[in-house]
């Protein structure tokens, strides 16, 4: 069933009652996707000083207050702790679990502080308004995403390479890829590398680290966008304590459409 069509209200209730658990690219058309991180308070100062001084990986769109299960501002009414697909649950940067649901870890716990995170899914309604195609969406996948060897800027007890997602584009369709895109930086921006994989440190198109291998046609050029997938390969290298994050490719849905985070 497409879900291209739907209000993010709704899809947000068929993601808390259970019924939808796959990636989120393509849903609700126009409306902006997040990234999720959650950390203890202890720890959010130095993760938003991180987020500021990496915006292309880690465009900051809402920060919750400590204790809160909400994003007021792009989503009211939301719970964060349902209202994604899949979320992942790290204990000093191991990966201990993958659910549909993290109830039980806010609750007994009120210093539980919430990031959401701009998502390059946002842009793609815009490329198919270009009659660009998005690869991933034709074929039924997860978008591809890949550990490079850019490093992002440290700050306080994070630090690590970023995360890149791939989209193969059509020679004569990157510029105006490149140009619709960079004027989405709150989610994400320009490209940061086109048709070298090699020289950000991708060895092997055909295994993504993170979601599922796509077509590359002849004609089409691999095209890196930054993926909001960084704060997790941070985590993973910085091993805070306690963190939870959306699995890669399912994302938070908002109220906010894609428009408005243009201005």
């Amino acid at each position: 069933m497409k879900y291209s069509a739907f209000p993010p209200a709704e899809v947000r209730a068929l993601i808390r009652a259970g019924k939808l658990d796959a990636p989120t690219t393509g849903y609700c058309d126009g409306y902006a996707q997040g990234n999720l991180v959650v950390l203890p308070k202890a720890l959010a100062w130095d993760f938003l000083l991180f987020c500021q001084r990496n915006p292309k990986a880690c465009p900051l769109l809402e920060v919750a207050d400590a204790g809160e299960r909400s994003f007021s501002q792009f989503a009211p009414g939301s719970d964060i702790a349902q209202d994604i697909p899949r979320y992942r649950i790290y204990q000093n940067g191991e990966l201990i679990g993958e659910t549909t649901d993290v109830t039980r870890y806010f609750e007994g716990r009120d210093d539980l502080v919430s990031f959401l995170i701009g998502c390059s899914f946002s842009f793609e309604s815009a490329l198919l308004d270009a009659d660009i195609p998005v690869r991933q969406i034709e074929e039924g996948v997860n978008v591809p995403m890949y550990n490079t060897n850019i490093p992002c800027m440290p700050a306080g007890v994070f630090s690590g390479n970023m995360v890149v997602s791939m989209r193969p584009i059509p020679y004569a369709q990157v510029p105006a890829a490149v140009a619709i895109t960079a004027g989405m930086p709150r989610v994400h921006g320009a490209p940061v590398q086109i048709g070298t994989p090699e020289a950000i440190g991708i060895t092997d198109m055909a295994h993504p680290d993170y979601g599922d291998a796509v077509t590359i046609r002849p004609g089409e050029t691999p095209v890196f966008w930054p993926c909001g997938v960084t704060p997790q390969a941070v985590v993973m290298h910085s091993k805070p304590e306690f963190c939870i994050t959306h699995a890669p490719g399912h994302m938070f849905v908002t109220d906010v459409k894609n428009t408005a985070l243009k201005f």
